[in-house]
């Protein structure tokens, strides 16, 4: 018998990937991070079936064993009946595109199972393009029926604090041992983390990494009613820890549900993709060769209208004649 296909390549590529083919899905990641014109295509047919996968970021400093903690909480979410995806997230590097680093290799041994899908994600030196593919790329890999999708950032920083934003529920990993007992601390991730994990927890120190969370917790402003952020301990190594672990992410998920922040959450990463899709819409409005914008610029060096003033004309003119051509098309 012949399969049917569609004549919108888009069309076919959204369907085989709500199929949960795993060529397509990389087919698309792959749209989603050169941000091809054809992305926003692919996205449009697969929005109306995401929105149910649950988020869970993951970072912490390097050496902290995330890889190896990922793989755990992958294998057990699995053996509870879930189908996994996982984004190794590398805002930092340009280079490595988040694929060759060695603690990922570890990650190897997912490689069989069927209900885990594994994809590293770089920036590749697109300033703020990451968070707007790690979100684009959520939302395919959503659509594409992942009951759950974990982050994992390599290193602490501003770039994998933005990227933790769009997660449901935050895990920072810290790790005894490492010459710095309160990493989380000095990274300025104690704010972000829904959960802290203080991994590597058979080694020496383990304790008082715990008891150093545990008063900076204390100490911190927190809003009234807010979730009371936990610490937990794990062995990725041998998988300690990681059945308690994924029950806390459990309850976080039950919590926030039912108290209004999972909504906050969907609004926030709403909101940020109307912003960055009216940005993509002026940017190709406002460009040179453009004559109202060329025009513009020549205004300005004729000191005859300033940036503002003229930014302001083009939006009016723009809304303008978007209101003309939605009227003729009536």
């Amino acid at each position: 018998m012949t399969q049917t296909v569609s004549a919108d390549p888009m069309i076919d590529l959204s369907t085989k990937i709500r199929g949960g083919s795993q060529t397509a899905i990389a087919r698309g990641l792959t749209l989603v991070e050169r941000r091809s014109d054809t992305a926003s295509q692919l996205l449009a047919e697969l929005w109306r079936d995401s929105g149910g996968a649950h988020v869970v970021g993951i970072t912490g400093p390097a050496g902290s064993g995330k890889s190896t903690l990922v793989t755990e909480v992958a294998k057990e979410y699995t053996e509870r009946g879930d189908k996994v995806a996982i984004l190794a997230v590398d805002p930092s590097s340009a280079y490595s595109g988040g694929a060759i680093l060695g603690d990922r290799i570890r990650m190897t041994e997912l490689a069989e199972n069927r209900d885990i899908y594994i994809r590293s994600m770089a920036s590749r030196g697109a300033t703020g393009g990451l968070s707007r593919a790690v979100l684009d790329g959520i939302s395919l890999l959503d659509a594409a029926g992942f009951d759950v999708i974990i982050l994992e950032t390599v290193g602490v920083g501003q770039a994998e604090v933005d990227v933790m934003t769009v997660a449901h529920t935050v895990l920072v990993v810290s790790v005894p041992g490492l010459g710095d007992d309160i990493q989380a601390i000095k990274a300025g991730l104690i704010e972000i983390a829904d959960i802290h994990v203080v991994n590597k927890a058979d080694r020496p120190g383990a304790d008082l990494t715990y008891k150093q969370l545990r008063e900076s917790l204390r100490l911190a402003h927190r809003p009234a009613g807010a979730w009371d952020v936990s610490i937990l301990k794990t062995t990725a190594a041998n998988g300690d820890g990681v059945s308690e672990l994924i029950d806390e992410v459990t309850q976080h998920r039950k919590w926030i549900t039912e108290h209004g922040g999972l909504r906050e959450i969907e609004k926030r990463n709403a909101a940020t993709r109307i912003r960055w899709a009216a940005e993509i819409l002026i940017a190709e409005r406002f460009r040179p060769g453009v004559a109202a914008f060329d025009e513009a610029v020549e205004a300005l060096i004729a000191r005859e209208e300033d940036p503002r003033r003229a930014a302001d004309r083009l939006l009016q003119e723009l809304a303008h004649d978007t209101t003309d051509t939605e009227r003729g098309e009536q």
